[in-house]
């Protein structure tokens, strides 16, 4: 049987923060196509923690780049990929609903860059629907490159690569190493999300300096720390402080989850659900005052996720004897040979050139007492901590990860 490449990439650059208080799409079908992607990216995140040490990647870039795979595909195949993807709409709604999503997160943006990019990368031998090339075009916006796999698939790699590194700003290169693609190969679809932007409350580098990180109770190391002081939304949790940093112009945040305990994350993790983060979420209240320490860190992450898919219930697209993605070229030729997926961040206190926070301070007449102003929050992520980044005009997760040495 022929082979089906998928290839998905995510890229962050610039600091970090993560999602707001944002509603959901007014669009029911949008609301949908955001509260599966969601929940796949709590699914996923509890196969991958499983792993030691950091962890960084992009459910937005897989769910959409599993989508545009999902529209080629039928029976058992397609139905393991509803189940594990979380596509509840039928696929004639579905796909329009990740286009217009799609589509916004694509719009103008001052003040901060974020963009998606799909592309098909198909054998220029092999007999694609024109039905399956439309939907994917009209949808995703996904250009269609017919390439020599079978002749030379070491430069249909390059061209590839090349791709990638224009569409991420040259920060992932070489993406595709030798053997990935081959004369075997029939169709690579690829995406990649882009995004870099400012804090809106900044960081003073004056202000960074190497101070204790707890990587565990019983081991510590020296980390650069950044500090500030301002008003963000935030959360006291039964056994964590949730904090929500807003980016330049607040379309897209950052939420920070912090164990109160050194060896908290484990627990924490462990009750990391769709429903409890929605909770969460809904929970945030504005804080005038919050002391914030933050490390500085960087994430570079590469996974093949087949076997990590298989393992949530998407078996079939993988096997040479049932994989069923007729519906791309009207027979079952086709079966995915490898996911592979790439993410990068990188955090630290470039943000805003000026920023100003103005706390509105109501005072009662001379016949009473004044009040004392509330004491600071202290939110200081000096251990193990998970963060991720949403799109809050519509809740989608775009990146999602955990940090537990910054220094790696």
């Amino acid at each position: 049987m022929k082979s089906l490449l998928c290839v998905l990439l995510a890229l962050f650059g610039g600091p970090s923060v993560v999602a707001a208080q944002a509603p959901l799409p007014t669009n029911p079908d949008q609301s949908a196509a955001v509260k599966g992607s969601n929940a796949f990216a709590v699914d996923l995140y509890g196969r991958l923690s499983a792993q030691p040490g950091n962890l960084f990647f992009s459910p937005e870039s897989i769910s959409t780049a599993f989508a545009m795979t999902y529209a080629g595909a039928h029976g058992q195949t397609a139905t393991e990929m509803a189940h594990v993807f979380h596509y509840t709409l039928p696929p004639q709604r579905l796909h329009p609903a990740i286009g217009a999503l799609l589509a916004g997160m694509n719009a103008p943006h001052q003040g901060y860059a974020l963009s998606v990019a799909d592309a098909l990368w198909a054998e220029k031998d092999e007999n694609f629907l024109p039905a399956y090339l439309k939907l994917v075009e009209t949808n995703y916006g996904a250009g269609f490159h017919p390439v020599d796999f079978k002749s030379a698939p070491d430069s249909v790699r390059a061209t590839i690569n090349q791709w990638v590194e224009k569409q991420t700003n040259n920060k992932i290169q070489n993406l595709l190493g030798p053997g990935t693609v081959t004369p075997l190969s029939r169709l690579i679809l690829t995406n990649a999300i882009y995004f870099k932007a400012a804090w809106a409350n900044q960081f003073s580098k004056n202000f960074t300096e190497d101070q204790d990180f707890h990587l565990s109770a019983s081991k510590t190391i020296q980390a650069p720390m950044m500090r500030n002081s301002a008003g963000y939304y935030y959360l006291k949790g039964p056994s964590f402080q949730a904090l929500l940093m807003p980016y330049e112009k607040d379309e897209i945040s950052m939420l920070i989850l912090l164990p109160d305990n050194v060896d908290g994350l484990p627990a924490l993790e462990r009750s990391l659900t769709a429903e409890n983060l929605d909770q969460w979420m809904a929970s945030l209240g504005y804080e005038h005052e919050v002391i914030v320490s933050l490390p500085r860190f960087k994430i570079t992450q590469q996974f093949e996720l087949s076997s990590t898919l298989e393992s949530l219930g998407m078996k079939t697209a993988f096997d040479p004897n049932s994989a069923d993605f007729s519906g791309m070229t009207g027979d079952k030729s086709l079966v995915i040979s490898a996911a592979i997926h790439k993410a990068y961040i990188d955090v630290d206190e470039n943000g805003t050139e000026a920023a100003a926070a103005t706390a509105v301070i109501m005072s009662a007449t001379a016949m009473r007492p004044l009040s004392p102003p509330p004491p600071p929050i202290y939110f200081t992520a000096d251990h193990p901590f998970l963060f991720l980044i949403r799109d809050n005009a519509s809740g989608a997760i775009l990146f999602m990860g955990r940090t537990t040495d910054p220094t790696k």
